[in-house]
């Protein structure tokens, strides 16, 4: 047999596998697209008078938005491999201060929010620091973070509601409909397209990425990877406490105990984001296709008639899935990489 023959051969395989390999990869980028299209397709032809009614869109729009914004929050600091658990805790705290400083102090809300802001960058200012400087695992010290989050926050409220009654109209009006279309939806929509330019198109985003595949590789290119790890904590904090002021504009009430209950489909909203768009690494339009794949999933349930308990066993059925997932893509990513031809 000639050299040819062999090399015929051995093409021969890699020619046919291919089409499978092209097939395989247009799956895990577009995934979650077609899920989200099919389960808008079901449940349309399901409940086609209630599903697609403005009233249920502006629903799912104004309360996943917040959703959306922690999720975007949590993808930040796990571009490098660090996890942010306070991120729920920080959004009660943001919720019940916005309300509570208007009420019972007598602040604008302009002012009220722009100290929730300070705040917010202060907070995840220490969760950087507590990473970076302390070297305390991102998973302790943020929990430990948000539980003293939310001891602040029943210590300000007494753990009762701060009735919002009296918030003025040039507040509550931040998350009215405008034109159709809901002002938090929007908020998302400018925070995601600012993200969206940082982590694809600048260095400071490539340099998270880089930072979350391998710190020592990071570290010996130049990259800083303190002040990286701290910025991430700190975007992150700001979108919580933001996440927080949108949240009291909705509820008009300060609730003290709101807070942890975002926390769950945040992150899994953002791991099962990191499944799609960009397998094995979290990326905003990803996130925002997972807020949406689980904000229509579980409004067609519940139109089909699903208790409200349901939705508990949804969101820690999807978390699991979603680190399977993301784990397995990961993995993909990394073997694509290493079988990639050196030039």
């Amino acid at each position: 047999m000639s050299d040819t023959t062999v090399q015929r051969s051995a093409a021969q395989p890699a020619r046919q596998a291919a089409p499978t390999a092209t097939l395989s990869n247009f799956v895990a980028i577009y995934g979650l697209l077609f899920v989200l299209l099919l389960i808008m397709a079901v449940f349309g032809a399901l409940r086609p008078s209630s599903f697609f009614s403005a009233i249920n869109i502006n629903t799912i729009l104004m309360s996943q938005s917040v959703t959306a914004m922690l999720a975007l929050a949590e993808m930040i600091p796990l571009a490098t491999k660090q996890f942010d658990l306070s991120i729920g805790y920080h959004l009660g705290m943001a919720q019940v201060l916005i309300v509570g400083l208007q009420v019972e102090q007598g602040l604008g809300w302009p002012e009220a929010a722009l100290l929730i802001l300070v705040l917010s960058l202060a907070v995840g200012f220490a969760n950087g620091l507590l990473v970076t400087v302390f070297h305390i695992d991102s998973f302790i010290a943020t929990m430990g973070t948000g539980t003293l989050l939310y001891g602040v926050t029943n210590w300000y409220s007494n753990g009762e509601q701060i009735s919002g009654m009296s918030l003025p109209e040039s507040f509550t009006n931040l998350t009215q409909i405008v034109y159709g279309v809901p002002l938090p939806a929007v908020y998302v929509a400018l925070i995601s397209v600012a993200l969206w330019i940082m982590t694809e198109y600048l260095p400071v985003g490539r340099n998270l990425y880089v930072i979350g595949a391998n710190v020592r590789a990071a570290e010996l290119t130049g990259i800083n990877v303190r002040r990286h790890v701290t910025g991430a904590f700190i975007v992150s904090g700001l979108l919580s406490g933001f996440a927080g002021i949108v949240l009291g504009s909705i509820l008009q009430t300060g609730t003290p105990s709101v807070g942890p209950e975002y926390l769950l489909p945040a992150f899994a909203a953002t791991l099962l984001g990191a499944t799609s768009i960009k397998p094995g690494r979290v990326n905003v339009i990803g996130t925002l296709l997972s807020v949406l794949v689980l904000a229509f999933s579980f409004s067609g349930v519940q139109q089909l008639g699903a208790p409200f308990y349901v939705q508990y066993f949804f969101n820690g059925g999807i978390l699991i899935v979603a680190v399977g997932l993301s784990v397995y893509a990961a993995r993909r990513r990394q073997r694509a990489a290493t079988r990639a031809p050196r030039t």
